[in-house]
């Protein structure tokens, strides 16, 4: 009975840590390759233009089709060329009277056509143009992925610093408490007035709404990133730890990034420039309308009055040529119509490209200036930090007011939370400098391989805080 009990609590454990299974950076960038709204709209679109570039093989590769049918006529030029394509003409077909008023005459056709172009220029064109299209959706779904992982990197860290917000806010909540409780304690001691712990009461509620603030902005955060990564929010996604990477930790991943790196291809600009030469092929396509067609075909027949596909058979090669220099001006207005997509896609392309330049100066700049400030940011919180221990001192050597203390109390949960904002807005910066460069910012799962280092929490008031009157 108790190894059943025991065998029972193992396997109700195992079924909950799968349950709450947490989830790493790494491990969200690929469920959001395979499952964001983002890249399977992108998939498909992809999959549409690869399609897209097969119609123009209609014109290039040989087709075989089939028919059948049936007609029974008493028109005498049909009546007669039936019964001679089925080889039943006698001589009595010939009287004048049979021929004038024949009697009426059943006939099952059957046939197979095998037509083979031979040149087309607008379908060779046509293919080019499709095959640049595609090769050009491939480029743009690629970039999409690389931004869809950005903004996995935004969206993951940011639940981590939604839960490293509630953390210190609910650390310093409890110090505000314990400075309200011993405020009061105070007040009926007769050391302090009402009305500083009236002021520690408004400090600690402040603190309180805050709190809940940060608790909804962390169930915000975790929708957002399951509905990134293609989930219906049902069972929202738990990174495997609640504290942002250390500022050294963070340096350490992204230290390459800040030198003067040359810039990979980018996807973006690489689709650009592949829309350009589908347009132009496609101007190109546009041209060979005016071009001669030339194109064969061969085919069997079969005629019979008892079923399909009976009778002897007849057979037909032939080559055809056709040309239309004129086709109302239908060719005229694709052309133009090519012309105008082709100046588009020039201008999309030097826009792509300028983009680009922009992006890496811009990226590069914003990086830098994350840096300054995330080193800006640990000098304040050891700043504050000790600035709050010489105020506790003085307050418990009675050089101090409780106002003096509970802003020195606040001054650091704010450097605290600065902190932990210089942190993520450094991270995310590097993403996007990441993907600035042509590189792939999943390798920012890096900044997951270790154990972040705790932040301190504010310090709590000292358990000896009354002081002397």
């Amino acid at each position: 009975m108790n190894r059943s009990l025991i065998a029972l609590c193992v396997v109700s454990l195992s079924g909950a840590a799968t349950a709450n299974a947490q989830l790493s950076l790494g491990d969200a960038i690929r469920q959001a390759d395979r499952t964001a709204f983002g890249n399977r709209v992108a998939t498909g679109a992809t999959s549409a233009g690869a399609a897209q570039a097969l119609l123009p093989l209609k014109g290039i590769l040989p087709s075989v089709h089939f028919e059948a049918g049936y007609v029974r006529t008493s028109d005498p030029i049909g009546a007669f060329g039936t019964t001679l394509r089925q080889r039943a003409i006698t001589q009595s077909n010939f009287d004048p009277q049979r021929l004038n008023y024949p009697g009426a005459v059943a006939n099952y056709q059957g046939g197979i056509v095998v037509e083979q172009p031979i040149f087309n220029g607008d379908a060779w064109t046509g293919r080019r143009a499709a095959l640049r299209a595609a090769d050009a959706g491939r480029a743009s779904e690629e970039w999409a992925r690389l931004s869809t992982r950005v903004e996995v990197v935004r969206a993951y860290f940011g639940v981590v610093l939604a839960a490293e917000r509630v953390n210190t806010l609910r650390a310093a909540t409890r110090a505000a408490n314990a400075h309200v409780a011993q405020t009061e304690a105070m007040v009926r001691q007769g050391l302090v007035t009402r009305s500083d712990a009236l002021l520690a009461t408004v400090r600690a509620g402040q603190l309180e709404a805050d709190l809940a603030e940060a608790d909804g902005n962390a169930e915000i955060s975790r929708r957002h990133l399951a509905t990134l990564l293609g989930d219906d929010g049902a069972e929202l996604p738990l990174p495997r730890t609640t504290l942002l990477p250390s500022g050294d930790r963070i340096r350490e991943v992204v230290a390459g990034d800040t030198a003067a790196v040359p810039a990979q291809p980018r996807a973006d600009v690489r689709a650009a420039s592949l829309g350009l030469d589908a347009a132009r092929t496609d101007m190109q396509r546009a041209r060979s309308a005016y071009l001669p067609r030339v194109n064969s075909f061969a085919r069997y027949d079969w005629n019979s009055a008892e079923r399909p596909y009976a009778g002897d058979k007849n057979w037909t090669v032939g080559v055809m040529t056709s040309w239309t220099p004129f086709a109302g001006g239908s060719e005229a207005t694709e052309l133009q119509i090519a012309a105008g997509h082709s100046a588009s896609a020039r201008a999309q392309a030097d826009a792509a490209a300028a983009n680009a330049r922009l992006d890496i100066a811009r990226t590069r700049t914003e990086l830098a200036v994350a840096l300054a400030r995330l080193t800006i940011a640990e000098r304040g919180v050891a700043a504050s930090a000790e600035a709050h221990r010489i105020v506790a001192r003085k307050y418990q050597g009675g050089l101090a007011t409780v106002v003096e203390l509970l802003d020195a109390h606040a001054q650091d949960t704010r450097s605290a939370l600065l902190l932990s904002d210089a942190r993520y807005a450094t991270i995310i910066a590097a993403a996007e400098r990441r993907r600035a460069l042509g590189g792939d910012p999943a390798t920012l799962e890096l900044l997951d391989e270790s154990q972040p280092v705790a932040l301190s929490a504010p310090a709590a008031p000292s358990t000896h805080l009354n002081r002397d009157p």
